[in-house]
């Protein structure tokens, strides 16, 4: 089962595909190649929301379809939950 999906080859988050409890191990898959890979979850990621795929550092950017979505505004460790409170846009 696929739990995650990766769009962009410089993407550093994932989208769950359905509501991951905290501490699952998920699947996730690239769809430009198919390939797939896991990550765990340490925090619970609901449907449509981001995971990490790498710990992220404060002013680092987040790449979701291979563009920029924003800069980390509050670290954010590998299988984080990547929303609204700790990335923000760069546009203000």
């Amino acid at each position: 089962m696929i739990h995650f999906l990766v769009h962009g080859a410089k993407d550093n988050v994932a989208v769950a595909v359905t509501d991951v409890k905290k501490g699952n191990a998920g699947v996730c898959m690239n769809i430009e190649t198919r390939g797939t890979f896991e990550v765990t979850s340490i925090m619970a990621i609901p449907l449509g929301h981001k995971i990490a795929l790498a710990d992220l550092k404060v002013n680092d950017t987040v790449f979701k379809y291979d563009n920029d979505i924003g800069r980390v505004v509050s670290p954010i460790k590998k299988g984080e939950h990547v929303h609204v409170h700790n990335v923000k846009t760069k546009r203000w």
